[in-house]
């Protein structure tokens, strides 16, 4: 049963982004960000104009309301401009027993991370691995999580490798999981962290980083 997070999680601060909790203000923004590019959204959904820009936002605060999700929009750090957006989803909370130390606790003790897309100049950037790396430690370092777990489609292989590449595992192929962006059944690949994978992770992450800055450029 979904439940209300006492405490929704801050804007999260990096240093190529900033994760501001999704407003309504967002929405044309988001649209501006996801223009221009059809292809690469082919198997994600994105706001494609001010008025779906409008609904997109207003579903992703409905389902923070309903303790189902904590959305968020992506701005780039130096500027302050929308690249994108991403969320926690599917927070679920196990039916711990009376007596147990995790029983009543106000975290979920899983999440998702998903609904994951950033514009054009920003692919390929330090951008994703950062909020990755923000993401992933507030869940497992704020929430105490036990698992955060990430679908995509599995024809999209770029999403694919990027989950690889950041040190998530390949668990298998659910088929038709989720309505793709193409309104068919889709099959979704599904990778996984837990909490004992969290501290290689993390380093592993910030070693990509550290590359990244020391090559004088925001990365891959």
């Amino acid at each position: 049963m979904p439940r209300s997070l006492p405490t929704p999680p801050p804007s999260l601060q990096g240093r190529y982004v900033r994760l501001e909790p999704l407003e309504l203000r967002h929405g044309p923004a988001l649209a501006e960000a996801a223009a221009g590019s059809p292809e690469l959204y082919r198997w994600t959904w994105v706001p494609h104009d001010p008025a779906g820009a409008a609904d997109y936002v207003q579903l992703a605060v409905g389902q923070r309301t309903a303790g189902r999700a904590v959305p968020f929009a992506v701005l780039r750090a130096a500027d302050g401009v929308v690249i994108g957006s991403t969320r926690f989803w599917q927070l679920d909370w196990w039916p711990w027993p009376a007596g147990h130390q995790f029983h009543g606790r106000a975290s979920p003790d899983t999440c998702e991370i998903g609904h994951t897309w950033l514009a054009s100049p920003a692919v390929r950037t330090g951008v994703n691995t950062e909020m990755k790396l923000l993401m992933l430690g507030y869940a497992f370092e704020t929430w105490g999580v036990h698992c955060v777990t990430f679908h995509t489609d599995a024809r999209n292989e770029r999403s694919r490798e990027a989950l690889g590449r950041i040190g998530a595992q390949f668990e298998g192929i659910l088929r038709a999981h989720r309505i793709a962006a193409d309104y068919t059944p889709r099959d979704s690949a599904r990778y996984s962290i837990v909490a004992a994978e969290w501290p290689a992770v993390r380093e592993h992450l910030r070693g990509l980083l550290a590359q990244r800055a020391g090559a004088g450029r925001t990365g891959s």
